[in-house]
């Protein structure tokens, strides 16, 4: 009787860390992408001054155009065709595949972003998204948001997405925004934008349009560019891990699954039934 007793409690311990294990999903990894604030399958044309503060990278294709008069900020490089951005652009599809995999914990479909304030999470579109206006995030520093779109993203001119500190009610960049795009995404004009743009086509960012903290990732298509600037702004206390590029986040953080509160209820019950049972033998 005791010998049975010391391994169902012996169980009773082992399941805590799978419990931990399915509470919660792994985040979204840049992995060297990360180092990049402009990264295309095809091709990457510039119009005008823009500026990006991280590499700029094209595979397999080789086209660069428009560099000079854009301009990628030391230590950022230019990867044209070369193995670092074969390298970049086989990480930025596992990334692409993870985001997309995440479970959501709220959907969206057929609804504007702009007015909208959101927390911590994953956002699921079926198919395009669109923001007229302004998004606000709110969380702590390094939360995560993930927008999963079926198809398309596009921004209103002079929209914006803001992130907002919830321990100090002050605005602040995050580097752990990610917007898995099933198509392609556009940026309207003068938008000021927030989080690593993951597209499986193509990419443009109308006159003006910032990406402060984070990047623009085509893993099929092109990346258009029209006096932009991109990536630079995240602050050195966000704590991301974009590399040395400067680019966008590519730290790896967790979310909790939809599905939390459950398995660690069930968990409980388990462990409250093996206790139980310890105690009448």
């Amino acid at each position: 009787m005791k010998s049975r007793a010391i391994r169902l409690l012996s169980l009773s311990f082992s399941l805590l860390p799978l419990l931990g294990l399915s509470a919660y999903a792994t985040s979204v990894n840049l992995g060297t992408a990360g180092n990049y604030a402009v990264l295309a399958g095809s091709t990457v044309t510039n119009t005008g001054s823009s500026v990006l503060a991280g590499d700029l990278g094209v595979w397999p294709g080789t086209a660069v155009t428009g560099f000079p008069p854009g301009m990628v900020t030391p230590p950022g490089t230019i990867n044209a065709g070369n193995a670092a951005a074969q390298t970049a652009e086989s990480d930025l599809t596992t990334a692409y595949n993870e985001a997309m995999g995440l479970s959501p914990t709220g959907t969206l479909t057929g609804q504007n972003l702009g007015g909208k304030i959101l927390t911590p999470g994953v956002y699921f579109f079926a198919s395009s998204a669109q923001l007229t206006g302004t998004l606000t995030l709110e969380g702590k520093p390094n939360s995560l948001f993930v927008f999963q779109m079926g198809s398309t993203l596009t921004t209103a001119s002079s929209s914006s997405v803001i992130f907002i500190n919830s321990l100090t009610g002050k605005p602040m960049n995050d580097p752990d925004i990610f917007w898995q795009v099933g198509s392609s995404a556009t940026l309207g004009t003068t938008t000021t934008f927030e989080g690593n743009i993951l597209a499986l086509t193509s990419i443009t960012l109308n006159t003006g349009a910032i990406i402060g903290c984070g990047s623009a990732l085509a893993i099929n298509g092109a990346v258009t560019l029209d006096s932009n600037v991109i990536g630079g702004g995240c602050s050195s206390g966000s704590g991301g891990s974009g590399g040395g590029g400067g680019g966008g986040g590519g730290g790896t953080t967790t979310v909790p699954e939809p599905g939390t509160v459950g398995l660690l209820g069930t968990g409980l019950a388990l462990l409250a039934g093996v206790g139980g049972r310890r105690l009448r033998i």
